[in-house]
């Protein structure tokens, strides 16, 4: 009964954990790095085709985006999540998986003129979608029982929508140790969906430490705040450019939206019109409305039972093709964008840009965290001129940001989360899904403030859950920048699969016996011809 630190520790993203219990591996979480990578993260300790579950949070690419990479090397097994989760991995593993094949398909048409290696792809989308054919949809607060041995519960996380806090009992003889995955730890308050719920009893704790160190502050009154910024743009003739996250940030700018134009906060402009220009995003607003009995609110299920959609209103537009993209900057008429990519680093808001930022009479309106080294971060710190598409543009549009706005608990809702175990505390408190300092100030907290025994374990700790004790505490290896042949990279990754499938096709040989013996001998024969057909007898 061990579980493995692989991602997400010392680090905000990432997030990975292995474990070996009841004669079953299975991973919880199996995020992709994104931004800043500070640390060297170990490996998945077993081959992928050996894996025979994972157990999701929620959708978000931190946490769900290397699935289709394991499934590239090998993993068949079931993917468990909540039905909103599966549904949004759906698409945006997919758009995940575009995104990817665009860029090496852009660095290879750009690296052949230049004599460069070919760049592959973390993953195609051959893979993504093969992954998704595997996901299996969980009700919240439902036991489910992937192995025997093991149970498991999704508990309402309110960071978005499907998202869950996992709750993971394993029985190995007489021993019986109950293990909870905080997941992402929703803000309280936040539109459409609901608060997080608290667990109140577990023997370990996995435990997210984003805002570890910090507050929100006083949440300000988002509907008033927008009105005004919508009001003063208008007034200036200008248009507000809003670069939103698709999934989760543009619903909720919609809700905010719908109040406003419902309660006339803005005098003047009856009828303005609303651009969400994101295929992802509208895709992700349909989900929304889909799954709104299982995930809203009570003050969006009030709207609901009175015939009104709280993210939809008169005067929104949905744009779909680039031709409507296009389009948009042709309307003379004071409009709101809302587009993707929320830190303007890649996708339509950076045409959106290119045609508002020069023009003293429009706002651009950041309504999320903006990463260091990203255009939204430069525009934020102030630049004055930047360069969109390799050309230069002057920054004189009004710059503006929505305080306090996070769908992450601040240290006081973290707290307040993990205080609910303090009547029996557990044995132990894994800090992880935190910066580098964050974890290790979060940590002493709990052990301080609550009484907990704590440890902000790096990747590669490996935890003995039957014993309670550490087997494996690894230190923390900085990244080292060094220069890798993209071509050498793709080779050993082609074989890396190929050894994965090695290890699939001997579980699968283990699982077959028993069987009828006419059927073991025309399995037999299948590998047999296999192996003959590529035993490369010229290879000594």
């Amino acid at each position: 009964m061990k579980i493995t630190f692989i991602g997400a520790t010392h680090e905000v993203t990432g997030s990975c954990y292995y474990l070996e219990a009841a004669g079953r591996k299975f991973l919880v979480d199996c995020g992709m790095e994104q931004g800043p990578d500070y640390y060297e993260n170990v490996e998945i300790p077993v081959a992928c085709g050996e894996l025979d579950f994972v157990l999701l949070t929620h959708a978000h690419m931190d946490h769900s985006g290397n699935l289709p990479a394991i499934y590239a090397k090998g993993f068949q097994g079931p993917i468990y999540a909540t039905d909103a989760t599966c549904h949004l991995c759906d698409i945006m593993l997919r758009d995940s998986a575009h995104i990817q094949m665009f860029e090496a398909e852009w660095r290879n048409r750009k690296g052949k003129r230049q004599g460069k290696p070919e760049f592959v792809p973390a993953y195609t989308m051959e893979d993504a979608m093969g992954v998704i054919r595997n996901f299996v949809s969980c009700p919240y607060e439902k036991v489910i029982t992937p192995a025997e041995g093991i149970s498991v519960r999704f508990i309402d996380a309110g960071h978005l929508l499907g998202s869950a806090s996992i709750e993971l009992t394993i029985r190995e003889g007489d021993k019986e140790e109950k293990i909870v995955f905080s997941g992402d730890i929703g803000n309280t308050g936040q539109p459409l969906i609901k608060d997080p719920e608290y667990l109140h009893s577990a023997d370990y704790v996995v435990m997210e430490s984003t805002y570890g160190d910090r507050s929100h502050g006083e949440k300000p009154d988002y509907v008033k705040l927008l009105a005004q910024i919508i009001q003063e743009t208008f007034d200036r003739g200008g248009n507000l450019i809003v670069p939103s996250f698709a999934v989760g940030r543009t619903q909720e700018m919609l809700y905010f939206i719908r109040q406003i134009k419902a309660d006339n906060l803005v005098h003047g402009y009856d009828g303005f019109t609303v651009y969400v220009d994101s295929p992802l995003a509208n895709e992700a607003t349909t989900i929304f409305s889909e799954h709104q009995y299982d995930c809203f609110d009570e003050v969006a299920m009030e709207l609901i039972h009175k015939g009104i959609n709280p993210i939809s209103f008169p005067g929104l537009k949905i744009s779909v093709t680039s031709d409507d993209s296009k389009a948009i900057n042709y309307d003379e008429e004071p409009k709101v964008i809302i587009s993707a990519s929320g830190m303007c680093d890649a996708g339509r808001i950076k045409h959106h840009l290119k045609h508002n930022l020069w023009d003293e009479r429009n706002t651009i309106l950041f309504v999320g965290y903006q990463a260091v080294g990203t255009l939204g971060r430069a525009l934020i710190e102030g630049a004055t001129d930047v360069k969109l598409f390799g050309e230069p543009v002057h920054v004189a549009a009004h710059i503006n940001r929505m305080p306090g706005i996070s769908g992450h608990a601040d240290v006081n809702g973290l707290l307040d989360w993990a205080k609910a175990f303090a009547e029996v505390r557990p044995k132990k408190v894994f800090v992880t899904h935190g910066d580098d300092a964050v974890t290790e100030i979060f940590a002493k907290r709990l052990n301080e403030e609550l009484g907990y025994d704590t440890m902000a374990p790096f990747s590669g700790t490996v935890y003995d859950l039957a014993e309670n004790v550490c087997i494996y505490e690894a230190e923390g290896i900085k990244i080292q920048k060094a220069s890798v042949s993209p071509k050498a990279s793709r080779a050993a990754r082609a074989f890396e699969k190929l050894l994965s499938l090695g290890y699939r096709l001997l579980s699968v040989i283990k699982k077959n016996e028993g069987i009828p013996n006419k059927d073991l001998e025309r399995f037999s024969r299948d590998v047999q011809s296999l192996c003959d057909k590529w035993d490369r007898k010229d290879i000594e």
